[in-house]
């Protein structure tokens, strides 16, 4: 009640500055009968530096469940190797966003996922590391001191057993890549699943406009400003969200001297039954095909229909 007085007209308007519709694509309206309804979004962590184009050092396929409050995070690495859809080459899926902006990457993370992509969203780590800030910081599962210190890399340390960790420190924690790529998407799902504890523990709605205004030219989306306040004021009234995670492994190679992940194809395929599970409306709660339910050294287990 309190928002839908006080701060549902300031939310939208500020929201207009981060909406930014795909070239070609249509703006999706949702008709009221599926506002609800499961869909797909590709979460994109953006690194843009001086004078280079933004890539995107984060992939995240995405199935949020509204009426459930789930949401399934299926990680993927950005060195995978694969079709880069709109460029008529293979490539490391991350150079998606930097050769074609968000079209590009939803169109490869769709072909290569084999499932639609609804919506994207794209955040840079300078709107990351102040929504930390404003939040007053966030936990996380560190226990053993992380640091970054090879010679190509920016050099940090991130202390072990902190209580509350700040967004340069939360930054450099979901940036961390020395321990492997395929370590750094699991602190991807860790991290999220932090932020979205912090921001329901808070329970204080007074802070999302100034939220907002941090994101800002920081935070881009095609999912219009509208839908995304349905979609919230659902979450604060529901069950605080469940989030699961899965990271598509891979094995390392070398061509003509560049790194790249070959996809492990079993892996994928379970990504994708688990997507399929997930996105289909009739499927319930109890019956959700969940990461856990496979083992790496047998064939995903079946979901009862």
């Amino acid at each position: 009640m309190a928002f839908d007085l006080f701060l549902s007209g300031q939310v939208e308007k500020k929201l207009d500055k981060s909406y930014a519709p795909v070239e070609e694509e249509q703006p999706n309206q949702v008709p009221a009968s599926e506002k609800f309804k499961p869909f797909s979004m590709l979460l994109l962590g953006i690194d843009q530096r001086d004078n280079e184009p933004a890539r995107s050092d984060t992939m995240i396929y995405a199935v949020v469940r509204p009426e459930d409050s789930r949401v399934l995070l299926v990680s993927i690495p950005r060195d995978t190797y694969t079709e880069i859809v709109g460029r008529g080459k293979e490539d490391k899926i991350n150079h998606a966003y930097a050769f074609g902006g968000a079209k590009m990457a939803k169109d490869t993370v769709q072909e290569f996922m084999g499932h639609p992509v609804d919506y994207y969203a794209a955040i840079n780590f300078k709107g990351l590391r102040d929504i930390v800030d404003a939040l007053g910081g966030v936990e996380l599962p560190i226990t053993k001191d992380i640091v970054n210190k090879q010679k190509e890399h920016e050099k940090f340390t991130i202390k072990a057993n902190k209580p509350i960790y700040s967004g340069e420190e939360a930054l450099n924690y979901v940036r961390y890549r020395e321990d492997s790529d395929f370590n750094r998407t699991g602190r991807h799902q860790i991290f999220l699943n932090a932020i979205v504890n912090r921001m329901m523990n808070l329970n204080q709605v007074s802070k999302i406009p100034d939220l907002m205004d941090m994101l800002g030219e920081n935070f881009k989306t095609d999912m219009m400003p509208s839908y995304i306040i349905d979609l919230s004021k659902q979450v604060l009234l529901g069950e605080s969200p469940s989030i699961k995670g899965f990271t598509i492994m891979g094995e390392g190679f070398r061509k003509n001297g560049v790194y790249y992940d070959s996809v492990d194809k079993e892996d994928l395929e379970f990504a994708k039954q688990m997507i399929d599970s997930w996105s289909n409306p009739d499927t319930k709660p109890e019956q959700l095909l969940m990461p856990d339910s496979r083992d790496k050294n047998d064939q995903p287990s079946t979901v009862k229909e």
